[in-house]
């Protein structure tokens, strides 16, 4: 079965208005992105037609997406129609069309399929962890150190990253 994910990113694009595969999204981000061409309705066209469907995720689906957004740092950087995006994939299968960063990253160290159009995309993922510069610790989250109190940064570290030691 040939079908995309959409995300806010890909109606903004023009995605499912020049394509002939079957299109999902979610509640979420339909609420988000409802105002496309209003005028025209080509939105209810594309439902009315069957070629745009509105489908939420199940729990399971959802908690699953929370879960990896968290193992891999980008659970705040991650809106509730990012999650909901992700979680449908998750449901669903098929292949999400995003340029969102955070988005990519999950849904790739999970196994699913992405796929950018008004970006490059990206070239790596991994898992995002906080330092702190002064005294080189890495932590899960926050915004200073707990151990010396200089400001922490993010980096993204490439690949396997579980082996890489976090404070709390």
């Amino acid at each position: 079965m040939d079908f995309r994910i959409l995300d806010a990113s890909a109606f903004y694009a023009g995605v499912p208005f020049g394509s002939d595969s079957d299109c999902y999204t979610t509640s979420l981000v339909y609420e988000e992105i409802k105002h496309i061409k209003k005028n025209e309705d080509a939105l209810g066209t594309l439902m009315e037609t069957n070629r745009l469907k509105i489908m939420d995720p199940d729990k399971e689906s959802i908690n699953a997406a929370v879960a990896s957004a968290k193992q891999t740092g980008d659970f705040q950087q991650l809106s509730k129609q990012d999650i909901s995006i992700i979680a449908l994939c998750i449901n669903l299968g098929g292949l999400i069309i995003t340029d969102d960063f955070a988005v990519t990253n999950v849904a790739r160290n999970i196994g699913l399929r992405t796929s950018s159009i008004m970006t490059t995309g990206i070239q790596d993922v991994g898992k995002w962890v906080h330092y702190c510069p002064g005294c080189r610790t890495n932590h899960t989250s926050g915004k200073e150190c707990p151990m010396c109190g200089t400001p922490l940064k993010r980096k993204l570290l490439k690949g396997e990253s579980s082996s890489v030691p976090l404070n709390k």
